[in-house]
């Protein structure tokens, strides 16, 4: 079992920046290809960054390249994920989600989840 526990969200203006913690609990953090996952209201969830330590990849939506950075820190089991530039669009309840498929961007790959943070940004 994996826990997962996201933090940082917030309201910021258009143009500001935020950056989300995500804190694992397990020590085999390096074996999980950690993604960020993001719902905005009435939408769908779908795939924002992710990183995979085994295969040396990082990934991103299209929508965000460029503005947001995944990153991780083993030592700390935490994922963080800067984001910069940020737009009314990127609002969403942001969740950080653990996945043994190295390198996935599928969200059927992602086993564990943590609670969610929400980001609101106002133009």
């Amino acid at each position: 079992q994996v826990q997962l526990v996201e933090s940082g969200g917030g309201l910021v203006q258009a143009g500001g920046s935020l950056r989300l913690s995500c804190a694992a609990s397990r020590r085999t953090f390096t074996s999980y290809t950690m993604g960020w996952f993001r719902q905005a209201p009435g939408k769908e969830r779908e795939f924002v960054a992710a990183n995979s330590w085994i295969t040396s990849s990082t990934g991103y939506a299209d929508s965000v390249k460029g503005r947001f950075t995944i990153s991780r820190d083993n030592a700390k089991n935490t994922l963080y994920l800067q984001m910069n530039s940020l737009k009314p669009e990127d609002t969403a309840v942001y969740y950080c989600a653990a996945s043994l498929v190295p390198g996935t961007k599928r969200f059927s790959d992602y086993n564990y989840w943590g609670q969610g943070t929400q980001v609101t940004v106002s133009s």
